[in-house]
């Protein structure tokens, strides 16, 4: 137990220089705390305060949508039109006094933007949602001009800019789970016939470079990255290989592992890479991108126990654990396994047996735990599926359905 806890407790230090104080970081979750003009709100900035005294060595922030007129959901926090620094700068400071790092994760949903919100969103190519039953819930989207595809890069670069500046530490590119920047990386949805079709990547490796422009050498820059997108003739694991080695070559600091998009949601357990014998999903990829660059490696889901993530890093695959849903029902977790408890990563979320009500309560009853988290309440451990269901507007479909994205 010494050893795993020393392992765990071990500080990690990247290439632009800066330091993570240990191997545990809580990863991304959508957590809907914006206000009405997609500011971040006081329960946004407690409910990070609570996760930084918890022992996260770093937190990476939900979706931050770089454009307010382009929203996953209505509560995202965004980046105004005209920036006003001074909104983010209690959010930046929730983890004064303690050791945790506060990443902001920069996102656009591209065509993954309920109807809603947009009625006609944009992405690489003019191609819709192919079930049936999520078509109707997200309108067609049009292609992006040249010019357009100039600007998203730009405001990447000016909300990285911003956020660093009023005190953020790092800097995290969503370009997983099929948003915009997963969109320009598969064959399915990125049609184009111009530099940035012929170049699926060159969106991607465009954004990193200006925002590494824009906050300079010695900020981390990282990016969530789908190992494959699990859809027939989707983007998969060997083209996701040659990105990694892509983004390695830019001085990437950090490349987080993950797959599937919302059509195909590996990324929450379904159809999952991980074995019997292991707990990580997506272990086996990591050590094939361990190959093809030495950038450090951060694989989230799976992880259940202390020796179960010492055991991954043992392996030389990855370099840093990820926890999202398990910190959402015990917020210290990460001090409680390096403090050398018997501490499990616990996933309490009950089940129905009815899969669409199910699919709608592994997030809405994990965002509601966030909630009150948020709201200084303690976690409700015992809710049951139909109360969360219920509060989750499941008397609405299109309602619930919406509020599921994230």
């Amino acid at each position: 137990m010494t050893a795993t806890r020393e392992l765990l407790a071990e500080p990690l230090k990247l290439r632009c220089g800066a330091v993570l104080p240990h191997r545990i970081a809580k990863s991304a979750l959508s957590e809907q705390l914006g206000d009405r003009r997609n500011r971040p709100t006081p329960e946004l900035a407690e409910l990070y305060r609570t996760w930084a005294r918890g022992g996260a060595g770093l937190l990476v922030t939900g979706n931050v949508m770089v454009d307010p007129a382009a929203l996953g959901e209505p509560r995202n926090v965004a980046l105004p039109v005209v920036p006003d620094p001074a909104v983010f700068r209690p959010w930046a400071r929730s983890v004064d006094g303690t050791e945790a790092r506060l990443w902001v994760q920069l996102n656009h949903p591209g065509r993954q933007s309920p109807r809603f919100l947009s009625r006609q969103p944009v992405a690489p190519s003019a191609v819709p949602f192919g079930d049936r039953g999520v078509r109707t819930a997200f309108a067609a989207p049009r292609a992006l001009t040249g010019d357009e595809i100039e600007a998203i890069i730009d405001r990447f670069a000016l909300a990285a800019k911003t956020f660093v500046d009023v005190g953020f530490d790092g800097v995290q590119l969503h370009g997983a789970h099929g948003y915009l920047i997963s969109q320009f990386l598969s064959p399915l949805t990125n049609l184009r016939d111009d530099a940035w079709g012929r170049d699926r990547s060159r969106f991607l490796l465009e954004v990193v470079a200006r925002v590494r422009s824009a906050v300079g050498d010695s900020v981390p820059v990282s990016v969530k990255l789908n190992s494959a997108d699990f859809q027939r003739g989707g983007f998969g694991e060997d083209e996701s290989l040659q990105v990694v080695r892509a983004l390695g070559d830019a001085g990437l600091d950090l490349l987080e592992i993950s797959g599937g998009t919302y059509e195909k949601a590996v990324m929450m357990g379904s159809g999952r890479e991980s074995t019997a014998r292991r707990e990580a999903y997506f272990l086996d990829y990591a050590a094939k991108a361990r190959q093809v660059s030495d950038v450090a490696l951060m694989v989230t889901g799976g992880f259940a126990t202390a020796e179960g993530m010492a055991e991954a890093l043992r392996s030389g695959a990855l370099d840093l654990i990820g926890l999202g849903r398990p910190l959402t029902v015990d917020p210290s977790l990460p001090a409680r396994l390096l403090a050398g408890e018997d501490a499990r990563a616990e996933r309490l979320c009950p089940r129905t047996g009815i899969r669409l009500a199910d699919s709608l309560l592994e997030i809405q009853w994990h965002t509601q735990q966030i909630h009150r988290v948020a709201a200084g309440k303690p976690v409700a451990r015992g809710r049951s599926a139909w109360r969360a269901l219920a509060q989750a507007g499941i008397n609405d479909p299109f309602n619930a359905f919406r509020r599921v994205r994230g």
